[in-house]
């Protein structure tokens, strides 16, 4: 019971702190938050914008949860997500192949870039007992640069690579019709498949239980004679992997190429929220980025419909964010009230 409800009491705090801090700021939180639900759910469009933020949000969710669960901290999803994003549009628009054969290919090549990027750390940590969060919060800014050296590099000093052929295209023109000719994709069936398989991988297989074991007690794990240097660096390279599908969902799916960027998409360090909020569970996932990208997509819709600022929305993002992280000091709290009615 205590599961469901921090979540819940989490994003209700968020929500109302947010409803203050609109009031004090001068605007009509009643009006914000109509306009965040319409941006939601007001039309077809919107709905399928909507659908399509989610996407990449439960994939970098996943990334995150699996490293948790293995007992590992991966802080670089967002540089693993830029590198799969490259990978993808570059196999992508680089090669003339049939759609059953290019579009499989430019999406493994992202999944490939991301848990590649993930081996160092992995292999740090194994090898020199490097901790991963320092390692990875470095390689999320050596991600950023060079892939923005290799756009340059690959336009001939423009600031975006060429389109994808349509034969790497996560387009669907049935999907486009349903909801107006938004830019929802075929990218969440893949989403949710990624949500079994991470289940799966962890509940049902024997590797899945070394990871765990490895996770939860070294110690313990090598003396059942379990390979504990193998075990970590597997567990990142899956994290990464799916980082990096993540990263070609934007690639494929909503942009269709890439461009040189000034700053982080963000969307890897949201993952983080994500697989809090759904308790680093593959199903809990699911509502943590249906919740993150729905604010995100939503939230756009504030600025125009309620005359929000643009910085207050983002202060109210920021506010379900930290109480989300707050989620242990709410669990404790919950749980001493548990035990005091039980002791009565």
């Amino acid at each position: 019971m205590i599961n469901i409800l921090v979540p819940v009491i989490s994003v209700i705090l968020g929500l109302l702190v947010g409803a203050i801090v609109m009031v004090v700021s001068g605007y009509d939180p009643v009006k914000g938050y109509i306009a965040l639900w319409n941006g939601i759910f007001g039309d077809s469009y919107a709905i399928g914008e909507t659908i399509r933020q989610i996407t990449p949000y439960i994939l970098a969710g996943l990334a995150v949860a699996f490293a948790f669960r293995t007992g590992l901290f991966n802080i670089g999803v967002e540089g693993q997500l830029i590198v799969g994003w490259f990978a993808a549009v570059y196999v992508g628009a680089a090669f003339d192949l049939p759609k059953v054969i290019h579009l499989p290919l430019a999406i493994l090549a992202g999944a490939a870039a991301g848990a590649l990027w993930a081996f160092l750390p992995g292999l740090l940590k194994a090898k020199m007992k490097i901790h991963e969060v320092i390692v990875t919060i470095m390689m999320n800014y050596v991600a950023l640069y060079v892939v923005n050296a290799l756009i340059k590099t690959w336009s001939g000093g423009g600031d975006k690579t060429e389109r994808i052929k349509e034969t790497a295209s996560l387009r669907s023109d049935f999907l486009a019709s349903i909801t107006d000719y938004s830019r929802l994709h075929y990218g969440i069936i893949l989403a949710l498949l990624m949500v079994v398989l991470m289940w799966f991988l962890l509940e049902k297989t024997t590797t899945g239980f070394e990871l765990k074991a490895v996770g939860f007690n070294e110690n313990a794990s090598e003396y059942a004679g379990m390979k504990i240097g193998k075990n970590i660096i597997l567990a990142m390279v899956i994290s990464g992997a799916f980082a990096g599908l993540a990263g070609a969902m934007e690639g494929l799916g909503t942009f269709g190429n890439m461009y040189t960027r000034g700053g982080f998409t963000g969307i890897g360090f949201d993952g983080i929220a994500v697989a809090l909020l759904g308790a680093n569970t593959p199903l809990g996932v699911i509502f943590g980025a249906v919740l993150f990208g729905s604010l995100k997509y939503g939230a756009l819709n504030m600025p125009n419909a309620a005359q929000i600022p643009e910085e207050i929305v983002q202060i109210v993002i920021a506010l379900v964010i930290f109480f989300v992280a707050c989620g242990y000091a709410i669990r404790l709290l919950l749980s001493k009230i548990s035990k005091k009615k039980e002791a009565k």
